[in-house]
């Protein structure tokens, strides 16, 4: 959710600032649209006050909240901007945008083919020559999610990664998140001993491999690894796990009707697509509905 708002509020060149917020209870048990009385001054854990900014993005259901209060609170003089479905209805905000899977319209709605983030080509092209010389000629980058309420890794998910990655020719790379599970880990070195393994120390080099590697496969959990992979225009696969879910299924089934992402069957094919990056559009219609030209 950090990536989002914040590749946002880059995408629209202006000075920003980033706050995690945590609601207390009560106020955490309601819906953003019936918060009792007092959120601002009592109901978070870190106060916030005045004077508010012109511009508010958030994103996720608490901070949904966060932002009802403080438009309120301002009466009118902040523009929000909710990013993803706020689970209260859009006209308790100013513009509302979530992924067109969520099957949200309205006036002050505007629609994502996928999720925004922070990738853009010129970060890409420093990271190709941060990681030239350890990730050159890469072949694949393997992107691992993890467990969610919706997919986990089992043993028959891992093994069916994992030999399809040895399948393949060339060099490959494999960057875990924070819910990857060590076991499945474990699972791919064993069957991949020749392949690259980020451990977590120093640098991190998702974006490295993002801008070396000539395919990208990354695990269907994850809406936000993908979306960044997309904004590459290369080759993306997505490597199946156990579970599922409509939301990702429809989101899925977009962009493989769309020509820019395949499953992941154990090769790899060069094929290109228009790159996918939706946060330059938003930051655009922000900028519109905001008159700032």
């Amino acid at each position: 959710m950090g990536s989002q708002v914040e590749g946002l509020a880059e995408a629209l060149g202006w000075p920003f600032e980033s706050f995690a917020v945590r609601l207390r209870r009560p106020w955490s048990w309601f819906p953003a649209h019936r918060q009792p009385p007092g959120l601002l001054r009592y109901g978070l854990e870190d106060r916030l006050g005045p004077p508010w900014p012109d511009l508010l993005i958030t994103c996720g259901r608490r901070s949904a909240a966060v932002s009802v209060a403080i438009r309120r609170d301002a009466e009118g003089g902040t523009f929000t901007v909710h990013v993803q479905h706020p689970r209260a209805p859009p006209r308790h905000f100013d513009l509302v945008v979530p992924p067109a899977h969520d099957g949200l319209a309205g006036p002050n709605v505007t629609t994502t083919r996928a999720a925004l983030h922070r990738v853009t080509p010129e970060k890409l092209a420093a990271a190709a020559a941060k990681w030239e010389s350890r990730l050159g000629g890469l072949n694949v980058a393997v992107l691992l999610g993890g467990a969610t309420r919706s997919h986990r890794f089992t043993r028959e998910t891992v093994a069916e990664l994992a030999d399809g990655l040895a399948a393949l020719d060339g060099p490959v790379a494999v960057t875990p998140s924070r819910r990857t599970d060590p076991g499945a880990v474990a699972a791919l070195k064993t069957r991949l001993p020749d392949a690259w393994f980020w451990d977590g120390s120093g640098d991190n080099p998702y974006l490295g491999m993002l801008a070396l590697a000539r395919h990208v496969v990354v695990t269907e959990d994850s809406v936000s690894m993908t979306s960044e992979a997309i904004a590459t225009g290369k080759p993306v696969y997505a490597a199946r796990m156990a579970g599922g879910n409509r939301r990702l299924a429809r989101f899925q089934a977009a962009l493989r009707e769309d020509g820019v992402l395949r499953p992941f069957e154990g090769r790899v094919e060069e094929w290109r697509y228009e790159p996918v990056n939706e946060t330059p559009r938003i930051a655009a219609e922000i900028r519109r509905r905001m008159g700032a030209g």
